[in-house]
């Protein structure tokens, strides 16, 4: 199970930290042509405050787990994940947006799965 868990870890830190640095750096325009359209429809502020929580998900994800310190956090970080796609999911409903949300739910479900395995774990 362990193997298990650090394998969908990693790969969801991947998701997480790529959407995070994109969100944190890139301007609004080149987050629109790459197809994130909602971004049109929030404060520019709130985009990068999601992108920089991605960003810091991503890293709870693998860096507390990994290096034994405040292990707790990896779940944590988990569990905020699924709510922030969670949010995301009931954005995307409002507007009709089926695709994000299957999207939403595939990584809602991957992050509970990594912390229900590992608050198990403690």
């Amino acid at each position: 199970m362990n193997t298990v868990l650090w394998i969908v870890q990693g790969i969801l830190a991947a998701i997480f930290l790529m959407a995070g640095i994109m969100k944190a750096t890139q301007p609004v325009e080149k987050l629109v042509k790459s197809g994130l359209n909602w971004v049109e429809r929030v404060p520019f502020t709130q985009v990068r405050f999601i992108g920089i929580s991605e960003l810091l998900g991503g890293i709870g994800l693998i860096l507390p787990w990994a290096l034994n310190l405040f292990p707790v956090l990896t779940p944590v970080a988990a569990t905020a994940l699924a709510l922030v796609m969670v949010m995301a999911a009931f954005h995307h409903l409002r507007f009709k947006e089926g695709k994000a949300i299957i999207f939403n739910t595939i990584l809602l479900l991957l992050s509970a799965f990594i912390a229900y395995g590992r608050f198990d774990m403690i």
